[in-house]
């Protein structure tokens, strides 16, 4: 069977369409859509309006873009969406490029701005803006400006350089910003979207975490039927989730795999085999693999080429435990039909998969796997966003430990150790690594720093004094970072108080380490992990 199988993933009924217009802040205007409780998806603008209609969309939101809606080979979109009856919202270039087809002015007259900019309201009674003040900051990102609202538009605000800054036409259900009201820079841009979205378009905001279980449960045992399957648990979020919500869907139907490479944090073995497992009820096959991935790491030192084995390895005793499951269960005559996996939203995004878009970066759930996989894929949250699996993993009742789990790399510690992977090597970074967790989880910076790499400098020596000795140990490296979704990163400004105890605590408590420097290199120009 080919693992292009169909998707089971039904939206809601209320679903807001965000149309793409290559604008780097699509995925957020999805992610706002949802935070206001209405289910969102993201379609590109190369979509003809006739297919956009046959999802029917609730609302319709224009996203912005690079180009100027003058510019040769713009993206544009047919004049028939906007009289179609359906709610639009246009934003930035979406906002224009409404002003345009339905007969407004757009002028290239130089009335460009960029970043916080001072918006005057003139109608703060208006579907839009009703509520917020006359006078607030928005974040603007344009060359060419509004000059003329089309016909039966009311301009509802304007800034010192742009007269048509927001225009709203309440019978025809068209509205429209000149700026982003999607980013955080934009005072009231949430209230306006929501405005938008609960009295532009009359949506209710029933799209809940609940309503997600509920909704996935019922497809998945639709999907499965008397089936058996089998689910890669890693100890992440994303698969722990994923086979949390299928397990509650089909029961004893699902078994779940834990390949212990022997790359892993400090208790995070532990923690899956018995805080997930007294969580769910889950079947849960564990295969001890860390001298295999020991032997196949020994003497290599390429960061590449690390990855290379352990994802070789990974896979190997994978297939090797999925064959032993197909046979163990061949004999009672029942047939394992379905592999789980742990899809997000912007995996398929980010391949090329939701938007139409570039391929930014492939996936390993996402076009990563063979055309001649046995099995069907279930994934039941390729709809959602980060944020939003922790939220069903906590409707589902999972531990905190592992829902509120930092990003971890599949290769694990063995692209945290710069240098070869070795059992003494490993063990040193797992003490080093959980006292910097410890020290972060007692500061209360869990939530704020999205994850903190400690990286050993395993072919580096440094000259320190301990004891009254000298001695010739390894430096750590702490790489705490701040991200939404790790496309890019700055580095999180810890207290200077925490960073001194993780220090002190780490040269005193682990052997060999005399030495704690701290990574101030956001990305880009550095990536948040080392190798």
């Amino acid at each position: 069977m080919s693992s292009a199988t169909p998707d089971h993933s039904v939206p809601p009924a209320d679903t807001v369409l965000v149309v793409d217009f290559g604008a780097q802040y699509a995925q957020l205007i999805a992610r706002r859509v949802r935070e206001a409780r209405v289910y969102s998806e993201i379609v590109p603008s190369t979509m003809p309006v006739e297919e956009m209609l046959a999802k029917n969309p609730r609302a319709i939101i224009l996203s912005g873009g690079p180009s100027s809606v003058y510019a040769e080979g713009a993206p544009t979109v047919d004049r028939s969406l906007f009289e179609s009856g359906v709610p639009v919202f246009g934003m930035c270039y979406g906002f224009q490029l409404m002003a345009t087809t339905l007969g407004g002015t757009v002028d290239d007259n130089g009335a460009r701005e960029y970043g916080r900019t001072p918006l005057t309201v003139s109608k703060t009674g208006s579907t839009l803006f009703e509520g917020t003040p006359a006078e607030q900051s928005v974040w603007m990102s344009h060359g060419d400006a509004c000059s003329a609202a089309p016909e039966g538009f009311t301009v509802t605000a304007s800034t010192d350089v742009v007269p048509v800054a927001a225009f709203e036409n309440d019978e025809k259900k068209l509205y429209g910003v000149q700026y982003h009201p999607e980013v955080m820079h934009s005072t009231h841009g949430q209230q306006v979207l929501e405005h938008f979205l609960y009295r532009g378009a009359g949506i209710e905001p029933n799209w809940t975490t609940t309503n997600v279980v509920e909704e996935q449960v019922a497809l998945i045992r639709e999907q499965v039927g008397s089936k058996r399957a089998i689910c890669g648990l890693s100890g992440g979020v994303d698969s722990a989730v994923a086979a949390a919500l299928v397990q509650k869907a089909i029961g004893s139907q699902l078994t779940c795999v834990y390949v212990d490479h022997g790359l892993m944090r400090k208790g995070e073995t532990e923690q899956v085999e018995k805080d997930f497992v007294a969580a769910t009820g889950i079947q849960l096959k564990v295969v001890d693999a860390e001298e295999r991935f020991l032997a196949a790491l020994a003497g290599v030192s390429d960061p590449e080429t690390k990855r290379k084995i352990i994802g070789r390895e990974f896979i190997r005793v994978f297939e090797q435990a999925q064959a032993e499951i197909v046979a163990e269960a061949g004999a009672s005559g029942e047939d394992v039909a379905f592999l789980v996996q742990g899809t997000l939203y912007p995996d398929v995004v980010e391949s090329g998969g939701g938007t139409g878009t570039a391929n930014i970066k492939s996936h390993h759930n996402v076009g990563g796997l063979p055309d001649d996989i046995e099995f069907e894929l279930i994934e039941p949250l390729r709809k959602l966003f980060k944020d939003e699996v922790r939220m069903v993993g906590q409707e589902l009742g999972l531990p905190e430990e592992i829902v509120q789990r930092q990003p971890f790399p599949g290769p694990g510690l063995g692209i945290r150790i710069v240098g070869e992977v070795t059992k003494e090597r490993l063990d040193l970074l797992r003490e080093a690594d959980a006292i910097a967790r410890e020290e972060l989880t007692a500061a209360g910076l869990d939530r704020s720093i999205w994850q903190c790499p400690v990286v050993l400098l395993a072919d580096v020596r440094s000259v320190g004094v301990q004891g009254d000795g000298r001695t010739y140990g390894h430096p750590i490296v702490l790489r705490p970072v701040s991200s939404e979704d790790a496309m890019t990163a700055d580095w999180s400004r810890v207290p200077y108080e925490v960073l001194a105890k993780i220090s002190t605590r780490i040269t005193n408590e682990v052997d060999e380490v005399n030495r704690v420097v701290l990574d101030v290199t956001s990305k880009p120009p550095g990536t948040i992990e080392w190798e």
